[in-house]
């Protein structure tokens, strides 16, 4: 099922933002963990307990601890999802970068990369997802085509200038 998330509920008081599609995304995973995995997970602990001592049954001690992963799973997700704030609106200003945004750049190499910047729930790097709280994200943020940011990393700094933004998903 897609990404999972390690994310833990933001205690400082500011709200998480997520894209409807993340939203969408981390609802269905919660419906599948719900509906198909627990269920089996559940019927596989029921199976493996009617084979007689629990203490040396390795699929019994296997399935349980499966199922209560899938629990801890359910449980983060219903909260993650209580606290989290959908973004739908479209941005003011259609050149510039916000949450939400694809932004293709050019690095130093001329090197072409399209990003869309999400909530830390969303990422993923396959993709170009990427958190607006990385440093990327934020280098990213608020700045329009024809800018150039430059982001220190630990294996050097890395140089991009915003070559277009986009408010709407790009056509495949």
């Amino acid at each position: 099922m897609g990404t999972r998330t390690r994310t833990r509920p933001d205690e400082s008081g500011k709200p998480s933002y997520i894209t409807p599609a993340g939203y969408r995304r981390l609802e269905e995973e919660a419906h599948h963990l719900w509906t198909v995995e627990r269920p089996r997970m559940a019927k596989a602990v029921q199976t493996a307990a009617a084979e007689g001592d629990r203490s040396e049954n390795a699929e019994y001690i296997y399935s349980k601890k499966k199922l209560a992963e899938i629990d801890r799973r359910l449980t983060f997700l219903g909260k993650r999802l209580d606290a989290l704030k959908i973004v739908t609106e479209t941005p003011p200003d259609d050149g510039r970068v916000y949450f939400g945004s694809w932004v293709t750049v050019l690095d130093d190499d001329d090197q072409e990369s399209t990003f869309r910047i999400v909530g830390p729930d969303e990422t993923d790097a396959e993709s170009g997802a990427i958190s607006v709280e990385s440093p990327v994200g934020k280098a990213l943020l608020r700045r329009e085509v024809g800018d150039e940011v430059e982001i220190k990393r630990p294996r050097g700094t890395i140089r991009y200038e915003i070559t277009a933004v986009s408010h709407r998903e790009p056509k495949s």
